[in-house]
């Protein structure tokens, strides 16, 4: 996604560590990580809260994970002979089909906020590393000013909540998951606790 402006200085410590986890995932879902990437997951740290169990444990395979183990478990999910063992698009994963209506919905919130694809980014826009990587930039004010609870919680509801926890749950229990199963379980656990929080905010 193109960013238009820096990380605004008026967000609060708690939606910077929200923005920040959002843009984690979606760094993470976007390729394969590099050794730089798999040292900074393995120096990770966790309290004793459920995501805090489940960052300890993407640290824990991190650790032994080498970078070439990471990108044959990448491509085996993700892109495969023809298809990945999972479709990671919100179109897919409501619809069963690629490039339907949740894109077309997408594309036109997109707009409405000035978040564009960049150049370089060919693949549908409802991919979940895309909007891990929208959300974050959201509450962060990477797309002009930090979007209000009542936005995030809009955007979250249309375009990630319907699905996105299920996506990770598909993760965590994937054949070829190694690295990639301890993304999901915290994945999920993040996102059941968006969920919870966006319940707990007025319309």
């Amino acid at each position: 996604m193109t960013q238009t402006a820096e990380i605004d200085q008026d967000v609060t410590p708690e939606d910077r560590m929200r923005a920040d986890f959002y843009n984690f995932l979606g760094l993470t879902l976007a390729g394969p990580p590099t050794q730089m990437a798999l040292d900074q997951i393995a120096g990770l740290s966790g309290d004793d809260s459920p995501l805090g169990e489940a960052v300890k444990g993407m640290a824990r395979v991190a650790k032994v994970t080498k970078p070439a183990a990471a990108e044959r478990e990448f491509n085996a999910l993700f892109i495969g002979l023809g298809r990945g063992e999972l479709l990671p698009y919100a179109s897919y994963y409501l619809t069963g089909f690629l490039n339907e209506k949740p894109l077309a919905q997408l594309r036109s919130d997109m707009a409405a906020r000035g978040i564009t694809r960049a150049a370089n980014v060919y693949e549908p826009e409802d991919n979940i590393a895309s909007l891990m990587e929208m959300m974050g930039g959201m509450i962060a004010g990477r797309f002009g000013k930090p979007a209000t609870l009542t936005d995030q919680k809009l955007f979250w509801s249309r375009h990630i909540g319907p699905w996105a926890g299920h996506f990770f749950s598909d993760l965590e229990a994937a054949e070829n998951s190694v690295l990639y199963a301890s993304v999901g379980t915290a994945g999920r656990i993040f996102m059941d606790i968006e969920r919870d929080g966006f319940r707990m905010t007025a319309d």
